[in-house]
């Protein structure tokens, strides 16, 4: 039998470890020696993130948690945020666009492995680990979108920087409209 505790300071644990992983993962697989050529796109991967922030910060869709044991060291869901985006995010984008196959049937499949992936770790921290939880109408489904557009989008993003600006801005819109967001929330 665990200790009182015990579960919880694994969880607490998982988002170092997940961060850690994915710090490898960039170290080992990325594309370091073009790195230069996928900045624009790890920052647009970022700066989505802080709008999203920003525009829904009285309005979360979903939030990072942190538990009593690493709660000195992750105040909750913006350092857990920013953490992300400083490994999570250039890690991603490193791999994603580095190993980007040139057919369009590998291509396809090469999104939605990282879909896959991406939903996987999600569903494992909503359900199992207790490290995010959905609100205001977000749900899996809403995640498993949005991850299949996030991927697409990094590609254009790649290929052409303003398209994918435009196109992300019709992105925000559209969710605003079906997640029915209050307007309010912009005064």
């Amino acid at each position: 039998m665990l200790p009182i505790g015990q579960p919880q300071r694994k969880r607490d644990l998982m988002h170092l470890l997940f961060n850690f992983l994915f710090l490898l993962a960039g170290w080992k697989w990325g594309d370091w020696k073009n790195w230069r050529e996928y900045y624009p796109t790890i920052l647009f991967f970022i700066g989505g993130d802080l709008l999203k922030n920003f525009l829904f910060r009285n309005y979360p869709m979903w939030q990072y948690k942190e538990t009593v044991f690493a709660e000195n060291i992750l105040f909750g869901h913006p350092v857990i945020n920013l953490m992300i985006m400083a490994i999570v995010y250039p890690a991603t984008i490193l791999i994603f666009l580095g190993h980007y196959p040139k057919g369009c049937r590998q291509q396809a499949i090469w999104i939605a492995l990282w879909v896959f992936f991406y939903s996987s770790i999600e569903f494992v921290n909503l359900h199992y680990l207790n490290l995010i939880e959905h609100s205001n109408g977000w749900t899996m489904g809403w995640s498993l979108l949005f991850n299949i557009f996030m991927f697409i989008i990094f590609r254009v993003h790649y290929k052409r920087p303003l398209v994918a600006l435009g196109i992300g801005f019709l992105w925000i819109f559209f969710l605003w409209n079906m997640l029915d967001v209050p307007i309010e929330l912009l005064k």
